[in-house]
């Protein structure tokens, strides 16, 4: 389930622009999606992401993980990802082809036996 965000309304140039964004990289995220039932897109030294991973394999579900670089880098990749998905930050744990969220939304789902 996408989480609903308050948004401005974007002008058709804008949008455009947005959803054309480092499309090969939103490619390799779609086709992770298409391909696994949980895909983790993360980025090394983000605390958060591996404590989705570990919440994760604590629960014994099988996850595909995409890393985009680090706070120095490949910044531009995951601007792109953000800006299709519509979440501000990483972890972006997907599952059933849905943006569940980050690490305390992988969590809450675990913890409620909504993601098994």
């Amino acid at each position: 389930m996408r989480p609903e965000m308050n948004s401005p309304p974007v002008g058709e140039h804008a949008r455009a622009k947005m959803e054309s964004y480092k499309s090969p990289i939103i490619g390799e995220v779609r086709d992770a999606i298409g391909t696994h039932r949980v895909v983790v897109v993360g980025m090394r030294w983000n605390p958060h992401v591996p404590r989705a991973k570990k919440a994760l394999d604590k629960a014994g579900i099988t996850y595909h993980y995409i890393g985009y670089g680090s706070y120095v880098s490949r910044w531009k990749d995951r601007l792109g990802i953000k800006l299709w998905t519509g979440w501000p930050t990483f972890p972006q744990v997907f599952v059933d082809g849905e943006l569940l969220g980050g690490a305390n939304q992988v969590t809450k789902a675990i913890e409620a036996g909504e993601l098994v």
